[in-house]
């Protein structure tokens, strides 16, 4: 599947991978802080923004995803940066062609898999009926009964479009209730990247813990880490200055 994808800047390449339910407008702030200095691929994954839709979703298909765009780009050599969901596509890719990225940088997310932690997102998805909707500000009142975080429901949000016929979500949302089980697991690759790999971890998050440090090692063995104080899972908008230095330090180091 050819993705949906933005490409800016020159230099050297980087792929950026957004998280569950985003875009590529999720890591705008990180493009346009290395499109100076950098060339920037933002890509949608299946299922979200406006790449193609499919029934099925997995981390291998999620990868290969990846391949084929970035084999129709024919552009290489490259560093993959990639949040949360799209970090694990990354440790796909990594893991299944390790020859082929120069670098990891995988903003706070582990290779392992994790407790359901959407559900309430799900059911407030799910309680909106797009064919009756009115407005996105209704949307936004009928989220709030199941999400109290203002600023989640505007992530959601984000992703709500007016059509001609009425409102739709860029996300399939079914798919994505499918297969939550498969995102919320480990990568399904089994292999080792040697290259470069840093983990940046918000401090107040609990998505890297200390002992995911014997399964980081055992298929990332130069990895090392960054801790953002001040930030949970979103780390990189909540202090994008801070993130956007440790990255292209490392990028460039």
């Amino acid at each position: 599947m050819i993705l949906n994808y933005q490409l800016n800047g020159q230099g050297p390449l980087v792929v950026l991978i957004h998280g569950l339910f985003g875009s590529f407008e999720n890591l705008g702030v990180i493009a346009r802080a290395l499109q100076d200095e950098f060339q920037v691929l933002n890509i949608d994954v299946r299922n979200h923004g406006r790449s193609p839709q499919s029934s099925d979703m997995s981390y291998p298909l999620l990868a290969a995803d990846l391949a084929e765009t970035l084999d129709s780009l024919a552009l290489k050599p490259f560093a993959l940066l990639g949040h949360s969901m799209g970090g694990k596509i990354a440790m796909q890719y990594a893991l299944q062609n390790a020859d082929k990225p120069e670098r990891l940088i995988l903003a706070d997310i582990a290779p392992v898999g994790y407790p359901p932690r959407h559900n309430s997102i799900f059911a407030g998805l799910n309680s909106i009926d797009l064919t009756t909707l009115s407005s996105r500000a209704e949307a936004d009142q009928l989220l709030a009964a199941y999400i109290k975080e203002a600023g989640v429901r505007q992530f959601l949000l984000k992703s709500l479009d007016k059509t001609e016929t009425g409102f739709r979500w860029r996300f399939n949302l079914d798919a994505l209730s499918t297969h939550y089980q498969a995102l919320i697991g480990a990568p399904a690759a089994q292999g080792v990247f040697d290259g470069p790999t840093l983990f940046i971890k918000g401090g107040n998050s609990d998505y890297i813990l200390a002992e995911h440090r014997p399964t980081i090692l055992a298929h990332f063995p130069a990895a090392q880490a960054k801790v953002i104080e001040g930030t949970g899972h979103w780390l990189h908008a909540e202090k994008p200055a801070a993130f956007n230095k440790i990255v292209r330090d490392f990028l460039l180091s």
